[in-house]
Protein backbone atom coordinates (compact mmCIF):
# COMPACT_ATOMS: atom_id res chain seq x y z
CA UNK A 1 0.00 0.00 0.00
CA UNK A 2 1.10 3.59 -0.79
CA UNK A 3 1.04 5.70 2.18
CA UNK A 4 -0.42 9.18 1.08
CA UNK A 5 1.79 11.13 3.64
CA UNK A 6 4.79 9.52 2.16
CA UNK A 7 3.92 10.50 -1.72
CA UNK A 8 2.94 13.83 -0.24
CA UNK A 9 6.33 14.76 1.31
CA UNK A 10 8.10 12.80 -1.64
CA UNK A 11 7.11 14.79 -3.97
CA UNK A 12 6.17 18.24 -2.60
CA UNK A 13 2.29 17.90 -2.62
CA UNK A 14 -0.33 18.72 -0.56
CA UNK A 15 -3.58 17.18 0.20
CA UNK A 16 -6.85 18.90 0.14
CA UNK A 17 -8.32 16.42 2.88
CA UNK A 18 -6.56 13.11 4.21
CA UNK A 19 -6.47 10.55 2.04
CA UNK A 20 -6.75 6.14 2.39
CA UNK A 21 -3.38 4.40 1.84
CA UNK A 22 -3.62 3.36 -2.36
CA UNK A 23 -2.96 0.12 -3.55
CA UNK A 24 -1.86 1.33 -6.42
CA UNK A 25 -1.38 4.47 -9.12
CA UNK A 26 -2.69 4.55 -12.40
CA UNK A 27 -3.06 7.28 -14.98
CA UNK A 28 -5.91 5.52 -17.21
CA UNK A 29 -8.90 6.25 -15.59
CA UNK A 30 -10.44 2.75 -17.37
CA UNK A 31 -8.14 0.99 -15.01
CA UNK A 32 -9.11 2.24 -12.48
CA UNK A 33 -10.04 -0.11 -9.43
CA UNK A 34 -11.35 0.45 -5.99
CA UNK A 35 -8.64 1.42 -3.68
CA UNK A 36 -6.23 2.78 -6.66
CA UNK A 37 -4.77 6.71 -6.54
CA UNK A 38 -5.47 8.42 -9.93
CA UNK A 39 -2.52 10.55 -11.37
CA UNK A 40 -4.16 13.29 -14.15
CA UNK A 41 -1.21 13.31 -17.04
CA UNK A 42 -1.20 15.98 -19.50
CA UNK A 43 -0.91 14.46 -23.16
CA UNK A 44 -0.28 15.70 -26.26
CA UNK A 45 -4.40 14.80 -27.11
CA UNK A 46 -5.87 14.51 -23.59
CA UNK A 47 -5.71 16.00 -20.27
CA UNK A 48 -6.40 13.50 -17.31
CA UNK A 49 -7.23 16.14 -15.40
CA UNK A 50 -10.93 15.50 -17.53
CA UNK A 51 -10.95 11.68 -16.18
CA UNK A 52 -10.91 12.52 -12.42
CA UNK A 53 -14.41 12.28 -11.63
CA UNK A 54 -14.74 9.05 -13.72
CA UNK A 55 -11.96 8.05 -11.66
CA UNK A 56 -13.55 8.46 -8.88
CA UNK A 57 -17.13 7.11 -9.89
CA UNK A 58 -14.58 4.08 -10.35
CA UNK A 59 -13.23 3.58 -6.52
CA UNK A 60 -9.89 5.82 -6.76
CA UNK A 61 -9.55 7.09 -3.00
CA UNK A 62 -7.82 9.99 -4.49
CA UNK A 63 -5.62 11.71 -7.44
CA UNK A 64 -2.92 13.57 -7.95
CA UNK A 65 -3.57 16.79 -9.96
CA UNK A 66 -1.71 19.94 -11.39
CA UNK A 67 -2.38 23.11 -8.67
CA UNK A 68 -3.68 25.20 -12.23
CA UNK A 69 -6.47 22.68 -12.51
CA UNK A 70 -7.71 22.82 -9.05
CA UNK A 71 -10.19 24.93 -9.39
CA UNK A 72 -12.26 23.29 -12.18
CA UNK A 73 -12.37 20.08 -10.25
CA UNK A 74 -14.91 18.71 -8.31
CA UNK A 75 -13.47 17.22 -5.34
CA UNK A 76 -15.19 14.37 -5.02
CA UNK A 77 -12.64 12.82 -3.59
CA UNK A 78 -8.92 14.11 -2.12
CA UNK A 79 -6.87 15.67 -4.15
CA UNK A 80 -3.13 15.88 -4.27
CA UNK A 81 -2.00 19.11 -5.38
CA UNK A 82 1.39 19.55 -6.90
CA UNK A 83 2.85 22.38 -9.94
CA UNK A 84 3.83 19.08 -12.01
CA UNK A 85 1.99 15.69 -12.55
CA UNK A 86 4.87 14.43 -14.44
CA UNK A 87 7.46 16.08 -12.45
CA UNK A 88 5.42 14.57 -9.25
CA UNK A 89 5.65 11.04 -10.54
CA UNK A 90 9.35 10.79 -10.97
CA UNK A 91 9.95 12.30 -7.51
CA UNK A 92 7.71 9.97 -5.70
CA UNK A 93 8.75 6.61 -8.13
CA UNK A 94 12.67 7.62 -7.37
CA UNK A 95 12.00 8.47 -3.55
CA UNK A 96 9.92 4.61 -3.57
CA UNK A 97 12.91 3.00 -5.26
CA UNK A 98 15.57 4.31 -2.87
CA UNK A 99 13.72 2.43 0.13
CA UNK A 100 13.98 -1.37 -1.63
CA UNK A 101 16.92 -3.24 -0.86
CA UNK A 102 16.48 -5.91 -3.70
CA UNK A 103 18.73 -5.70 -6.95
CA UNK A 104 16.98 -3.48 -9.54
CA UNK A 105 17.65 -4.37 -13.25
CA UNK A 106 17.11 -2.43 -15.74
CA UNK A 107 16.61 -3.48 -19.17
CA UNK A 108 17.36 -1.14 -22.65
CA UNK A 109 17.89 -1.04 -26.20
CA UNK A 110 16.52 -0.71 -29.64
CA UNK A 111 14.71 -4.39 -30.61
CA UNK A 112 14.30 -7.48 -27.88
CA UNK A 113 13.86 -5.07 -24.51
CA UNK A 114 10.37 -6.85 -23.64
CA UNK A 115 11.04 -10.76 -24.35
CA UNK A 116 14.96 -9.79 -22.62
CA UNK A 117 13.03 -8.23 -19.61
CA UNK A 118 10.78 -11.05 -19.45
CA UNK A 119 13.14 -13.97 -19.81
CA UNK A 120 15.37 -12.23 -17.02
CA UNK A 121 12.61 -11.88 -14.55
CA UNK A 122 11.34 -15.55 -15.20
CA UNK A 123 14.69 -16.55 -14.21
CA UNK A 124 14.67 -14.58 -11.11
CA UNK A 125 11.42 -15.71 -10.39
CA UNK A 126 13.04 -18.75 -9.26
CA UNK A 127 15.49 -17.17 -6.95
CA UNK A 128 13.23 -15.06 -4.84
CA UNK A 129 10.60 -12.24 -5.29
CA UNK A 130 10.46 -10.61 -8.47
CA UNK A 131 9.06 -7.64 -10.30
CA UNK A 132 8.50 -6.73 -13.14
CA UNK A 133 7.26 -4.21 -15.67
CA UNK A 134 3.94 -4.89 -16.76
CA UNK A 135 3.90 -5.37 -21.04
CA UNK A 136 6.49 -3.04 -22.40
CA UNK A 137 5.48 0.19 -20.12
CA UNK A 138 9.42 1.76 -20.20
CA UNK A 139 8.22 5.50 -21.21
CA UNK A 140 8.17 8.50 -18.38
CA UNK A 141 5.00 7.53 -17.55
CA UNK A 142 5.44 3.25 -17.76
CA UNK A 143 8.58 3.30 -15.71
CA UNK A 144 7.51 4.96 -12.64
CA UNK A 145 4.37 3.47 -12.33
CA UNK A 146 6.07 0.27 -12.76
CA UNK A 147 8.50 1.15 -9.82
CA UNK A 148 5.44 2.60 -7.72
CA UNK A 149 3.15 -0.35 -7.92
CA UNK A 150 6.11 -2.82 -7.53
CA UNK A 151 6.28 -4.79 -3.56
CA UNK A 152 8.92 -2.94 -2.09
CA UNK A 153 10.11 -6.25 -0.14
CA UNK A 154 11.45 -7.91 -3.60
CA UNK A 155 14.33 -9.12 -3.98
CA UNK A 156 14.62 -8.39 -8.15
CA UNK A 157 13.19 -6.12 -10.46
CA UNK A 158 13.40 -5.93 -14.03
CA UNK A 159 12.36 -3.06 -15.54
CA UNK A 160 12.02 -2.19 -19.24
CA UNK A 161 13.76 1.52 -19.96
CA UNK A 162 12.78 2.60 -23.22
CA UNK A 163 13.53 6.10 -24.79
CA UNK A 164 12.50 8.20 -28.20
CA UNK A 165 13.95 11.44 -28.03
CA UNK A 166 17.53 13.14 -26.59
CA UNK A 167 17.54 13.82 -22.69
CA UNK A 168 15.16 10.93 -22.09
CA UNK A 169 17.39 8.58 -20.53
CA UNK A 170 19.17 10.56 -17.66
CA UNK A 171 15.86 11.13 -16.40
CA UNK A 172 14.59 7.71 -16.51
CA UNK A 173 17.75 6.29 -15.10
CA UNK A 174 18.44 9.20 -12.35
CA UNK A 175 14.43 7.19 -11.16
CA UNK A 176 15.28 3.66 -11.85
CA UNK A 177 19.21 3.90 -10.11
CA UNK A 178 20.03 0.65 -11.67
CA UNK A 179 22.25 -1.99 -10.03
CA UNK A 180 22.79 -4.05 -12.88
CA UNK A 181 22.13 -3.06 -16.68
CA UNK A 182 21.01 -5.15 -19.76
CA UNK A 183 21.28 -4.02 -23.30
CA UNK A 184 20.14 -5.64 -26.21
CA UNK A 185 20.92 -4.50 -29.57
CA UNK A 186 20.87 -1.40 -30.36
CA UNK A 187 19.76 0.56 -33.85
CA UNK A 188 17.95 3.01 -35.68
CA UNK A 189 14.79 3.04 -33.72
CA UNK A 190 13.04 6.54 -33.45
CA UNK A 191 16.13 7.88 -35.83
CA UNK A 192 13.62 10.52 -36.39
CA UNK A 193 14.31 12.63 -33.43
CA UNK A 194 18.26 11.48 -32.52
CA UNK A 195 19.80 12.04 -36.36
CA UNK A 196 22.23 9.19 -36.78
CA UNK A 197 22.15 5.82 -34.82
CA UNK A 198 25.17 6.50 -32.92
CA UNK A 199 23.17 8.98 -31.52
CA UNK A 200 21.00 6.79 -30.73
CA UNK A 201 23.46 4.67 -29.00
CA UNK A 202 25.35 7.32 -26.99
CA UNK A 203 21.84 8.05 -25.74
CA UNK A 204 21.37 4.23 -24.58
CA UNK A 205 24.34 3.86 -22.75
CA UNK A 206 23.29 6.69 -20.46
CA UNK A 207 21.46 4.49 -18.58
CA UNK A 208 25.27 2.52 -17.25
CA UNK A 209 26.10 6.13 -16.07
CA UNK A 210 23.46 6.03 -13.46
CA UNK A 211 24.59 2.52 -11.90
CA UNK A 212 24.39 2.36 -8.37
CA UNK A 213 27.91 0.99 -7.16
CA UNK A 214 29.55 -2.05 -7.60
CA UNK A 215 26.97 -2.32 -10.64
CA UNK A 216 27.45 -4.52 -13.32
CA UNK A 217 26.64 -4.35 -16.99
CA UNK A 218 25.66 -7.17 -19.82
CA UNK A 219 26.18 -6.43 -23.54
CA UNK A 220 26.93 -8.12 -26.34
CA UNK A 221 30.02 -8.38 -27.40
CA UNK A 222 28.91 -9.35 -31.25
CA UNK A 223 26.78 -6.71 -31.44
CA UNK A 224 27.58 -3.10 -32.84
CA UNK A 225 28.48 0.20 -30.00
CA UNK A 226 29.83 -1.80 -27.36
CA UNK A 227 32.51 0.56 -27.23
CA UNK A 228 29.95 3.37 -26.82
CA UNK A 229 28.71 1.48 -24.06
CA UNK A 230 32.15 1.19 -21.99
CA UNK A 231 33.43 4.47 -22.26
CA UNK A 232 29.75 5.51 -20.27
CA UNK A 233 31.34 4.02 -17.72
CA UNK A 234 33.10 2.11 -15.25
CA UNK A 235 31.52 -0.70 -14.20
CA UNK A 236 32.27 -4.46 -14.50
CA UNK A 237 31.17 -5.38 -18.45
CA UNK A 238 29.94 -8.91 -18.98
CA UNK A 239 29.89 -9.81 -22.20
CA UNK A 240 27.42 -12.29 -24.26
CA UNK A 241 27.86 -13.41 -28.02
CA UNK A 242 26.75 -16.08 -30.15
CA UNK A 243 29.18 -16.02 -32.45
CA UNK A 244 32.63 -14.78 -31.25
CA UNK A 245 34.06 -15.06 -27.78
CA UNK A 246 32.91 -13.43 -24.72
CA UNK A 247 32.18 -14.16 -20.83
CA UNK A 248 29.05 -16.14 -21.84
CA UNK A 249 28.43 -17.88 -25.33
CA UNK A 250 25.63 -19.52 -26.64
CA UNK A 251 25.41 -21.90 -29.39
CA UNK A 252 22.77 -24.28 -30.84
CA UNK A 253 22.27 -26.94 -30.61
CA UNK A 254 20.52 -30.19 -32.70
CA UNK A 255 18.74 -33.39 -30.87
CA UNK A 256 16.84 -35.97 -31.91
CA UNK A 257 13.89 -34.00 -29.25
CA UNK A 258 14.48 -30.56 -31.19
CA UNK A 259 16.50 -27.36 -31.33
CA UNK A 260 18.24 -26.46 -28.01
CA UNK A 261 20.81 -23.40 -27.05
CA UNK A 262 23.54 -24.01 -24.80
CA UNK A 263 25.44 -21.38 -22.75
CA UNK A 264 28.19 -21.60 -21.30
CA UNK A 265 30.32 -18.70 -18.97
CA UNK A 266 32.77 -18.53 -16.33
CA UNK A 267 33.03 -20.51 -12.69
CA UNK A 268 31.88 -23.72 -15.30
CA UNK A 269 28.36 -22.81 -15.73
CA UNK A 270 26.35 -24.55 -18.10
CA UNK A 271 22.64 -24.49 -19.06
CA UNK A 272 21.14 -26.30 -21.57
CA UNK A 273 17.29 -25.51 -23.02
CA UNK A 274 14.75 -26.38 -25.35
CA UNK A 275 13.69 -23.43 -27.80
CA UNK A 276 10.33 -22.60 -26.70
CA UNK A 277 10.16 -19.59 -29.83
CA UNK A 278 12.04 -19.87 -33.66
CA UNK A 279 14.65 -18.03 -34.08
CA UNK A 280 17.41 -15.68 -33.35
CA UNK A 281 15.64 -13.17 -31.33
CA UNK A 282 14.67 -15.48 -28.21
CA UNK A 283 18.56 -17.05 -28.69
CA UNK A 284 19.96 -13.47 -27.72
CA UNK A 285 17.65 -13.14 -25.12
CA UNK A 286 17.98 -16.35 -23.58
CA UNK A 287 21.41 -15.63 -24.04
CA UNK A 288 21.46 -12.06 -21.70
CA UNK A 289 18.85 -14.27 -19.18
CA UNK A 290 21.77 -16.67 -18.80
CA UNK A 291 24.31 -14.53 -17.99
CA UNK A 292 21.95 -13.02 -15.59
CA UNK A 293 20.93 -16.21 -13.83
CA UNK A 294 24.82 -16.90 -13.29
CA UNK A 295 25.31 -13.40 -11.75
CA UNK A 296 22.51 -13.95 -9.47
CA UNK A 297 23.52 -17.82 -8.40
CA UNK A 298 20.13 -19.26 -9.90
CA UNK A 299 20.35 -23.33 -10.50
CA UNK A 300 21.03 -23.73 -14.09
CA UNK A 301 18.41 -26.41 -14.51
CA UNK A 302 16.07 -23.95 -12.88
CA UNK A 303 16.85 -21.12 -15.32
CA UNK A 304 16.59 -23.68 -17.80
CA UNK A 305 13.04 -24.58 -16.95
CA UNK A 306 12.19 -21.15 -16.59
CA UNK A 307 13.19 -20.29 -20.07
CA UNK A 308 11.73 -23.33 -21.42
CA UNK A 309 7.83 -22.21 -20.43
CA UNK A 310 8.79 -18.64 -21.92
CA UNK A 311 5.93 -17.98 -24.09
CA UNK A 312 5.83 -14.34 -26.21
CA UNK A 313 3.71 -11.63 -25.18
CA UNK A 314 0.17 -10.26 -26.91
CA UNK A 315 1.21 -9.15 -30.32
CA UNK A 316 4.94 -9.66 -30.20
CA UNK A 317 5.68 -12.82 -32.17
CA UNK A 318 2.16 -14.59 -30.64
CA UNK A 319 1.11 -17.23 -32.86
CA UNK A 320 -2.52 -18.18 -33.26
CA UNK A 321 -4.74 -20.01 -35.91
CA UNK A 322 -7.82 -19.95 -36.95
CA UNK A 323 -9.55 -21.52 -39.68
CA UNK A 324 -6.79 -23.92 -40.11
CA UNK A 325 -4.33 -20.62 -40.83
CA UNK A 326 -1.68 -20.20 -38.28
CA UNK A 327 -0.68 -16.32 -37.86
CA UNK A 328 2.24 -14.79 -36.13
CA UNK A 329 1.60 -11.25 -34.74
CA UNK A 330 4.32 -9.39 -34.36
CA UNK A 331 2.50 -6.35 -35.34
CA UNK A 332 2.89 -4.41 -32.08
CA UNK A 333 6.24 -2.37 -32.97
CA UNK A 334 8.58 -2.47 -35.73
CA UNK A 335 11.78 -0.70 -36.76
CA UNK A 336 14.51 -1.97 -39.24
CA UNK A 337 16.41 -4.31 -37.60
CA UNK A 338 13.26 -5.83 -35.98
CA UNK A 339 11.45 -6.71 -39.05
CA UNK A 340 14.88 -8.12 -40.52
CA UNK A 341 14.91 -10.26 -37.62
CA UNK A 342 11.39 -11.27 -37.81
CA UNK A 343 11.79 -12.17 -41.48
CA UNK A 344 14.45 -14.75 -40.73
CA UNK A 345 12.86 -16.27 -38.37
CA UNK A 346 9.63 -16.92 -40.30
CA UNK A 347 11.40 -18.02 -43.04
CA UNK A 348 12.74 -20.97 -41.10
CA UNK A 349 8.90 -21.89 -40.29
CA UNK A 350 8.12 -25.03 -41.80
CA UNK A 351 4.73 -23.90 -43.16
CA UNK A 352 4.59 -25.20 -46.81
CA UNK A 353 3.16 -21.20 -48.05
CA UNK A 354 3.91 -18.82 -46.15
CA UNK A 355 2.87 -15.03 -46.12
CA UNK A 356 4.07 -11.57 -45.34
CA UNK A 357 2.02 -8.53 -43.98
CA UNK A 358 4.36 -5.53 -44.20
CA UNK A 359 3.21 -2.13 -42.47
CA UNK A 360 4.87 1.15 -42.00
CA UNK A 361 7.73 1.23 -39.36
CA UNK A 362 7.63 4.91 -37.65
CA UNK A 363 9.50 7.74 -36.51
CA UNK A 364 12.32 7.05 -38.99
CA UNK A 365 12.47 10.63 -40.13
CA UNK A 366 14.15 10.85 -43.60
CA UNK A 367 15.42 7.88 -43.17
CA UNK A 368 12.19 6.40 -44.13
CA UNK A 369 11.88 6.13 -47.59
CA UNK A 370 15.38 4.34 -47.73
CA UNK A 371 14.53 1.78 -44.75
CA UNK A 372 11.68 0.86 -46.12
CA UNK A 373 13.08 -0.05 -49.78
CA UNK A 374 15.96 -2.12 -47.97
CA UNK A 375 13.77 -4.06 -45.88
CA UNK A 376 11.84 -4.82 -49.54
CA UNK A 377 15.16 -5.66 -50.98
CA UNK A 378 15.58 -8.00 -47.92
CA UNK A 379 12.19 -9.75 -48.03
CA UNK A 380 13.46 -10.47 -51.26
CA UNK A 381 15.80 -13.16 -50.03
CA UNK A 382 12.68 -15.39 -49.30
CA UNK A 383 10.53 -17.33 -51.66
CA UNK A 384 7.11 -16.58 -49.97
CA UNK A 385 3.53 -17.51 -51.15
CA UNK A 386 2.95 -13.86 -50.93
CA UNK A 387 4.23 -10.36 -49.62
CA UNK A 388 1.27 -7.65 -48.68
CA UNK A 389 2.40 -4.36 -48.32
CA UNK A 390 0.07 -2.48 -46.38
CA UNK A 391 -0.59 1.50 -46.37
CA UNK A 392 1.55 4.57 -48.14
CA UNK A 393 4.48 4.24 -45.30
CA UNK A 394 5.08 1.18 -46.22
CA UNK A 395 4.89 1.23 -50.31
CA UNK A 396 8.77 1.53 -50.49
CA UNK A 397 8.83 -2.35 -49.39
CA UNK A 398 7.11 -3.34 -52.17
CA UNK A 399 9.19 -0.82 -54.34
CA UNK A 400 12.27 -2.75 -52.76
CA UNK A 401 11.61 -5.99 -53.36
CA UNK A 402 10.31 -5.58 -56.79
CA UNK A 403 14.30 -4.00 -57.30
CA UNK A 404 15.67 -7.17 -55.67
CA UNK A 405 13.82 -9.07 -58.65
CA UNK A 406 10.20 -10.77 -56.56
CA UNK A 407 7.99 -11.80 -59.30
CA UNK A 408 5.36 -8.89 -59.64
CA UNK A 409 2.81 -11.51 -59.04
CA UNK A 410 3.44 -12.29 -55.18
CA UNK A 411 3.47 -8.70 -54.71
CA UNK A 412 0.64 -7.10 -53.36
CA UNK A 413 -0.19 -3.44 -52.26
CA UNK A 414 -3.19 -2.88 -50.21
CA UNK A 415 -4.32 0.54 -49.27
CA UNK A 416 -5.25 -0.76 -45.17
CA UNK A 417 -5.79 -3.65 -43.11
CA UNK A 418 -9.28 -4.11 -44.65
CA UNK A 419 -7.94 -4.42 -48.04
CA UNK A 420 -5.21 -6.78 -46.70
CA UNK A 421 -7.43 -9.02 -44.98
CA UNK A 422 -9.90 -9.24 -48.24
CA UNK A 423 -7.05 -10.24 -50.81
CA UNK A 424 -6.05 -13.08 -47.87
CA UNK A 425 -9.46 -14.02 -47.56
CA UNK A 426 -9.30 -14.71 -51.28
CA UNK A 427 -6.15 -16.45 -51.24
CA UNK A 428 -4.93 -17.94 -47.95
CA UNK A 429 -5.32 -21.90 -47.73
CA UNK A 430 -5.58 -24.24 -44.11
CA UNK A 431 -1.98 -25.13 -43.21
CA UNK A 432 -0.98 -21.74 -44.74
CA UNK A 433 1.41 -19.26 -42.14
CA UNK A 434 0.91 -15.30 -42.16
CA UNK A 435 3.72 -13.05 -40.56
CA UNK A 436 2.17 -9.39 -39.67
CA UNK A 437 4.45 -6.98 -38.56
CA UNK A 438 4.85 -3.19 -38.50
CA UNK A 439 4.36 -0.16 -36.24
CA UNK A 440 2.13 -0.24 -33.72
CA UNK A 441 0.07 2.83 -35.49
CA UNK A 442 -0.34 0.75 -38.29
CA UNK A 443 -3.01 -1.00 -36.26
CA UNK A 444 -1.81 -4.14 -38.32
CA UNK A 445 -3.42 -6.91 -35.98
CA UNK A 446 -6.90 -6.00 -37.25
CA UNK A 447 -6.12 -7.72 -40.44
CA UNK A 448 -6.80 -11.00 -38.20
CA UNK A 449 -10.21 -9.71 -37.02
CA UNK A 450 -10.84 -8.45 -40.54
CA UNK A 451 -9.73 -11.67 -42.29
CA UNK A 452 -12.15 -13.41 -39.69
CA UNK A 453 -15.11 -11.96 -39.84
CA UNK A 454 -14.94 -11.71 -43.79
CA UNK A 455 -14.30 -15.83 -43.65
CA UNK A 456 -17.19 -16.34 -41.37
CA UNK A 457 -19.69 -14.18 -43.47
CA UNK A 458 -18.35 -16.04 -46.37
CA UNK A 459 -16.20 -13.80 -48.07
CA UNK A 460 -13.54 -15.00 -49.90
CA UNK A 461 -14.82 -18.66 -49.90
CA UNK A 462 -13.97 -21.11 -52.37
Amino acid sequence: MLTTSLLARWCGGRWTRPAPPARRMVHDSREVEPGDLFIAIRGERLDGHEFVAAAAARGAVGAVVERAAVPRLDPAIPLLVVEDTRCALRDMAARYRARWRGRVIGVTGSVGKTMTKELVADVLATRGRTARSPGNRNNDLGLPLALLNAPADLQWGVFEVGISHPGEMDRLAAVLQPDWVVFTRIGPAHIEFFGSEAAIAAEKARLAAHLRPRGTVVAAADEPWLDVIRSTTRARIVTVALDGPADFVGRWTVTPEGLRLEVRGGAGFQLSCAVPVRGEPFARAALRAAAIAALAGVDPNAAASAMEQFRPLPMRGEERKVGGVRWVDDAYNANPLSVRAALRTFAEDPSPRKWVVLGGMHELGAAAPAAHREVGREVAKWSWAGIVVVGELAAGIAEGALEAGCPVARVHRCANAADAAELLAQQLQPGDAVLLKASRAERLESVIEEWTRRRRSGAGDG
